[in-house]
Parts: C-alpha cells; structure tokens; sequence
C-alpha cells in the first residue's frame, strides 16, 4: 500500500523541481502548485505566503544537514575525529551533484530576497557554531584540544569553513572537498594543539 505524502512534502517537493528547472529564473505559485497538483487553498493551510514556503525549504534542509553531522560527529571515539568527521561532512556537500544542486537551488536569489531569510540564515551559521563549539569543549576536557578557547575557536573555525564552501559552491576552487576538508581540519587542529593529530 503506497505511503500518502501530506500536503505539506507535496508543495516543498514541487518547488524543489520548479526550482531545478527554472535555472534561477524563480517560480510562481501557480507553476509549483500545477506541479503540486493542489488548489490555493491548499496552499494557504500551509503557508502565509511563497516567502514562508522558501524559508520552510531553507529550514528543512538546514534540519537535515545538523542531523547528519550531528550522527557522524557521534559516531567517532573522540573530539578530534568528531572534528574531521564534521568538516568532512559538510564540505561534502559540495561534491555530491544532488545537494549540491539543492544547495544552488536555496541559494537563488528569489530565497535570498525572502523576508525573514537573514535571520533563518543567522540562525543556521548560530547553529552551526554551536556544535563546532561542543566538540570543542569536549576536546577541552579531555586535553586533546589543550590550546582551545571553545567559543571564539568554533567562530574561527566556522568563518573558514563558509569560505571554503563559497569558494567550492562558486566554481572558483583549485581543489576537492576531500583535500578542502583536509586542509581546514590541518588548520583547525594546529591552532587547537590537538594531540596525535596526524
């Protein structure tokens, strides 16, 4: 027996592909409730407005990101595998052809026009910050990040990972997401004093 999508998933996933297949053009509601396959009304239950509906979209996959960093960070025996594993992962996102896309898509210009879009964006780099910084304090801790100051560490830490996913989302990179990851963890682990680091 098939699984019923709610109405909600069906409009996200429906400007998820007008999105794709727009090439940056934006979308109307009338293209993505076409492709929905649901009225106005229908659309209303769920959303004040497109601007609500792109920011759930950001928010979403925001949500999905922290979890899957969150388990592979939890994965590891200890504070600097958990750094790697985290650093890894989300310059992994800009190697693999469908998040990347979905990560061009959520960076149209039609969501970056979005009211409220600063703040959800501030919130996620909050976020983001945050878990660098709990990783830190562990490292704290049990001495294998001695040189840490957790709070202004994780801030550093994380500018330097949004310039080097700019620079990879951009086009502009001279190297992979493997030996990006590489060299901003070298970085991090120098500046943190991390013990057996290699």
């Amino acid at each position: 027996m098939p699984v019923e999508v709610s109405e909600e998933s069906r409009i996200i996933d429906a400007a998820y592909r007008c999105l794709a297949q727009s090439n940056g053009e934006g979308v109307s509601m009338t293209d993505i409730l076409s492709a929905a396959g649901l009225s106005t009304r229908a659309f209303y239950r769920h959303f004040e407005s497109k601007d609500a509906l792109l920011l759930a979209m950001f928010r979403r996959d925001s949500d999905r990101l922290h979890a899957e960093l969150d388990a592979a960070a939890r994965s590891t025996a200890s504070p600097p595998e958990a750094l790697r594993a985290w650093i890894e992962g989300y310059l992994r996102l800009t190697a693999l052809p469908r998040r990347r896309q979905r990560v061009l898509m959520l960076s149209s210009a039609e969501l970056l026009s979005a009211t409220g879009y600063a703040e959800a964006r501030a919130q996620t780099m909050r976020r983001l910050q945050e878990h660098i910084a709990g990783i830190l304090r562990q490292g704290q801790a049990d001495g294998s990040f001695p040189w840490t100051d957790p709070e202004p560490d994780a801030q550093a830490i994380r500018a330097t990972l949004t310039e080097a996913f700019a620079e990879r989302m951009s086009g502009s990179a001279r190297t992979s997401a493997a030996t990006a990851a590489a060299q901003v963890t070298d970085f991090a682990f120098r500046a943190l004093g991390a013990r057996g680091r290699r």
